[in-house]
């Protein structure tokens, strides 16, 4: 499996965060007919388990991704075909952020809208309401191997997200994007809401 290299001349984001790549080279689209069966395969999870069977590892798992250009409402068909609830924002192959379905089906759309020279819906491009990547919350992929899921409820408890980026920092110096973590999965998967 090839990885994409850290490039020296960016190795740092405009906010002083690292710029991380997919560890396998990306398509700008998600797969079309693509079914998640992940979290039903796993069954219920303990808080005591294993904080990586709430993991969507890219390892296993191809990631999806959308282009920064994508129209928000072909975004949000690509989610729902796929069964996911958030997919990375490329441009290249360079990770510049995450969409969520949350992010266009609430009030960034308007909100962008409010405050833009846009007047239509239709006209919205995903890297328009994304999370930029440097403003993504983010676990380290050695700390996740060894954490148990309480640690992830804690996770999203502190920092209030629907999703978590799962670097990996390679010993070579560079950063790849290991996976996603889901709130909504986890609570899937708890049998509960972790707010109740």
């Amino acid at each position: 499996m090839s990885r994409i290299p850290l490039r020296d001349t960016e190795s740092q984001s405009s906010l002083g965060r690292p710029v991380a790549y997919l560890n396998r080279p990306v398509a700008a689209h998600p797969p079309v007919a693509r079914v998640r069966l992940q979290a039903l395969a796993q069954g219920r999870i303990a808080l005591s388990d294993l904080a990586v069977r709430v993991v969507t590892d890219f390892m296993l798992e191809q990631p999806l991704t959308v282009a920064e250009d994508r129209p928000i409402d072909q975004a949000l068909r690509e989610m729902i075909v796929a069964g996911v609830r958030a997919l990375l924002v490329v441009h290249g192959d360079r990770i510049t952020g995450l969409i969520t379905s949350y992010d266009i089906q609430g009030e960034r759309p308007l909100q962008f809208l409010r405050s833009s020279n846009f007047s239509r819906h239709e006209e919205i491009e995903v890297g328009h309401i994304m999370t930029p990547w440097d403003q993504v919350p983010t676990l380290d992929w050695r700390a996740v191997r060894t954490e148990h899921v309480a640690d992830i409820v804690k996770f999203f408890k502190n920092t209030r997200a629907t999703h978590g980026a799962i670097l990996e920092y390679m010993d070579q110096g560079g950063i790849f994007v290991r996976g996603l973590v889901s709130r909504t999965q986890l609570e899937r998967q708890l049998g509960y809401s972790i707010y109740h």
